[in-house]
């Protein structure tokens, strides 16, 4: 399993389209959820975070299987989602080092087989 936080600063004057674009995936929620499979991932957040400086990041939490595949662009929910990435955000993500996570053995349990099949166990 690999737990990844990472961060990108959101472009100057794109406040708003970063607020479309988290709008437009939880409204195509079932879309988005149809893609993880495909990407062992067990869940994704994200987050938007002020600097004292001003500057606007996002910052997205994963957790995912080894070898999962990433966006698909073929799909239409990949395919936008990739669209408002390279609009709004600086290229690339800066990475957290991941150092603990805890989940009780059930839960972990399940995620380590979602992550390595991508199906229910």
């Amino acid at each position: 399993m690999r737990l990844e936080l990472s961060r990108a600063r959101v472009l100057a004057g794109h406040e708003n389209e970063l607020t479309e674009w988290m709008t437009m995936l939880t409204e195509r929620y079932d879309e988005c959820v149809a893609t993880l499979p495909a990407e062992r991932a067990v869940f994704e957040a994200t987050f938007r975070h002020r600097e004292a400086d001003g500057s606007l990041w996002i910052y997205h939490l994963a957790l995912m299987g080894e070898g999962g595949a990433g966006l698909d662009e073929s799909n239409p929910v990949d395919a936008a989602h990739a669209a408002y990435s390279r609009r709004v955000k600086e290229p690339g993500w800066e990475e957290l080092e991941p150092m603990f996570m805890l989940a009780p053995a059930h839960l972990r349990a399940a995620m380590q087989h979602w992550g390595a099949s991508g199906t229910e166990g």
